[in-house]
C-alpha cells in the first residue's frame, strides 16, 4: 500500500476514498507546492478526524499537528529574513488566534504568511492546522494550513485588548492602562557574567491589574512613570509566575506615556473576612504608621520592615511593609490599596497582611468608587469608602506623623487638640473645635490631625477618609458634637 492509503485506512471518518483522494489533490494544489501528496492527505485527515482537539487550551508542544479553529485578535508586521543555503528570501508573519479556552500565536510563513496579511483581518475565524512548538515568547503553532471556517467563536475583539482577557501563551499584546506602582530596579548576574537589569510596575484598567517585567534597557521607563500615569504598552506577552499572569516587556516592546480616558477600579476583600493562610487584595484608611525599623538578616544582610494600620467599613488590620516598601510616605488618613498581601497569624492572635516583592501598594485618587469584593461566608460590607484610581486623578498623597502606635488603637491613643489649645488643658465640658481625618466612621467617630486622635459623639453619617470639623463640649478625650461640617 501507498502512504495516502495508509492514511486512509487509519483515517476514522465515512468518507470515500475517491473523496478523500480528490480532497488530497485540491489541498496540494492550494497549497501551491508547498506540501506533497502525503503531507496533504495528513492534513485531510486531521480536518475529518474525529478526535482531533477540542480547544486551543489542548495544544501542548511535541504534538505532531494539531488542528482546531480559532478567531483572529490581530495580524503582526510582516517580516522578512534570510534563509540558510538559498537564494530565495523567507516570509514570515504572527497571527495572535483565541478561541473560548485561550490565546496562542500562530507563524504563517511564505505565500501564506502574504495570504494572510492581504486576505484576513480581525475577527476572522479559520481551521488552523500546524505543528506546536516552543517559540521566542512561549508555545506557538507553525501553520501547515488554514481556511476559512463558518463557526462561532466566542471571543470579544475588545476584551482582548485589556487586562482582563489576557491569558498564558498570548504576544504581541497591546493595552493601554494607568500605572499604579512602580518599583526599583534590581541587578543580577547572568550565567555569562554580564549583569542583568529588571524591575517591575503594575498596570491597570477598568478589567483588572496585572504585573509588568522589564528588562534591562527598557528599566529606565519605571524611573520616567509615576503612579497615575496613562501609558500605552505596545508588542508584550504573556508569562506566568507563580500561578499569576504577567506582561513581560522585550527589546521590541514599547511603553509610552498617552492621554487616554482609562479607570481601574480596585476590588478588595473587606478586612473582616479575611482568613489566615490566604493571600488577598486588601483597602482601607492608614489609621496609625509606626516608624521604620531595621533588622539584621540571617545571612548578615540588613532588612527593613514598617508597620501600618488599615481600616474599612468591616474591620482593621496591621500591615507590615517590608524591603523597599518600607520607605512608601504613607500616613494616617491616607487611602490605599494593598494588593497580593499574604494573611498570617500576628501579634496577640490577631491577623496580620505581609506586604513583600509580590504586593503592591495602590495609593488611591478620590475620581470614583472602589467595589469591595463579595466574599462566600462574609457579610457584604459594601464600599469601602476608597476611591478608584483614575488616569485623570492624582493618586499622591503626603504621609502624616504616626497618630498611634499598632500597640496602641485609635480610642486609647492620646486626646486631641485644637490650634489654641489641647483638650486636656480645657475644662470638662467646655466646647471645642477640632479638625481631622475620618480614621473610623463607627460608633464612635474618630478623627485624626496628623498627631492627635478625638473619639466623637455623632449621629452624623461620616465616611473613612473624610475632612471634618466637630465642635462641641470635651471631656476625657471625647468630644460630644453639636455640629459637624
Amino acid at each position: 500500500m501507498g502512504a495516502i492509503e495508509d492514511i486512509y485506512a487509519d483515517l476514522d471518518a465515512d468518507v470515500p476514498e475517491p473523496e478523500f483522494r480528490e480532497a488530497v489533490e485540491r489541498k496540494v494544489e492550494e497549497m501551491g507546492g508547498l506540501a506533497d501528496e502525503e503531507t496533504a492527505a495528513m492534513l485531510i485527515a486531521h480536518e475529518l478526524s474525529d478526535d482531533e482537539i477540542e480547544g486551543v487550551a489542548d495544544i501542548e508542544p511535541g504534538m505532531e499537528e494539531a488542528a482546531f479553529a480559532a478567531k483572529v485578535l490581530r495580524i503582526g508586521e510582516l517580516r522578512t529574513f534570510e534563509r540558510d543555503d538559498e537564494d530565495r528570501e523567507g516570509r514570515v508573519v504572527n497571527l495572535d488566534v483565541a478561541d473560548e479556552t485561550g490565546h496562542i500565536r500562530v507563524a504563517f510563513w511564505d505565500d501564506h504568511a502574504e495570504a494572510a496579511v492581504e486576505e484576513l483581518e480581525a475577527g476572522d475565524v479559520l481551521k488552523i492546522a500546524g505543528q506546536p512548538r516552543e517559540g521566542y515568547n512561549g508555545l506557538e503553532v507553525s501553520a501547515s494550513d488554514a481556511q476559512p471556517a463558518d463557526i462561532d467563536i466566542d471571543v470579544d475583539l475588545d476584551e482582548a485588548d485589556s487586562i482582563g482577557g489576557l491569558s498564558l501563551g498570548q504576544s504581541d499584546v497591546s493595552l493601554t492602562g494607568i500605572v499604579l506602582d512602580t518599583d526599583s530596579v534590581r541587578t543580577f548576574d547572568r550565567d555569562d557574567g554580564s549583569e542583568g537589569r529588571v524591575s517591575n510596575l503594575t498596570l491597570g484598567d477598568e478589567t483588572g491589574r496585572v504585573r509588568v517585567t522589564l528588562w534591562d534597557d527598557q528599566t529606565e521607563l519605571v524611573e520616567e512613570l509615576s503612579p497615575g500615569t496613562t501609558v500605552e504598552l505596545v508588542d508584550a506577552y504573556v508569562r506566568e509566575r507563580n500561578g499569576d499572569l504577567e506582561l513581560h516587556l522585550n527589546d521590541r516592546s514599547s511603553l509610552d506615556e498617552v492621554e487616554a480616558d482609562v479607570e481601574y477600579v480596585a476590588e478588595t476583600t473587606p478586612i473582616g473576612a479575611l482568613e489566615i493562610d490566604t493571600t488577598a487584595d486588601i483597602g482601607g484608611v492608614v489609621r496609625s504608621a509606626d516608624p521604620k525599623r531595621t533588622f539584621d538578616r540571617d545571612d548578615g544582610s540588613e532588612g527593613q520592615v514598617r508597620n501600618l494600620r488599615i481600616q474599612d467599613d468591616s474591620g482593621d488590620i496591621r500591615v507590615a511593609l517590608w524591603g523597599e516598601k518600607a520607605d512608601r510616605d504613607l500616613g494616617p488618613g491616607d487611602e490605599v490599596q494593598f494588593t497580593d498581601v499574604e494573611i498570617q497569624d500576628g501579634w496577640q492572635d490577631d491577623l496580620e497582611a505581609s506586604a513583600g516583592w509580590q504586593a503592591s501598594i495602590i495609593a488611591l485618587g478620590s475620581e470614583s468608587t472602589t467595589r469591595t469584593a463579595e466574599t462566600d461566608g462574609a457579610e457584604e460590607s459594601g464600599s469601602t469608602g476608597l476611591d478608584a484610581f483614575s488616569g485623570d486623578g492624582d493618586p499622591s498623597s503626603e504621609g502624616d506623623e504616626p497618630a498611634a502606635t499598632d500597640d496602641q488603637s485609635a480610642d486609647d491613643a492620646a486626646p486631641a487638640a485644637t490650634d489654641d489649645q489641647s483638650a486636656d488643658d480645657a475644662a470638662p465640658g467646655e466646647p471645642i473645635e477640632f479638625t481631622g481625618t475620618v480614621v473610623q466612621a463607627g460608633d464612635p467617630v474618630v478623627l485624626d490631625n496628623g498627631t492627635e486622635t478625638m473619639r466623637v459623639e455623632t449621629s452624623v453619617d461620616v465616611h473613612l477618609g473624610e475632612e471634618v470639623t466637630a465642635r462641641g463640649p470635651a471631656s476625657d478625650g471625647r468630644l460630644d458634637a453639636d455640629d459637624i461640617v
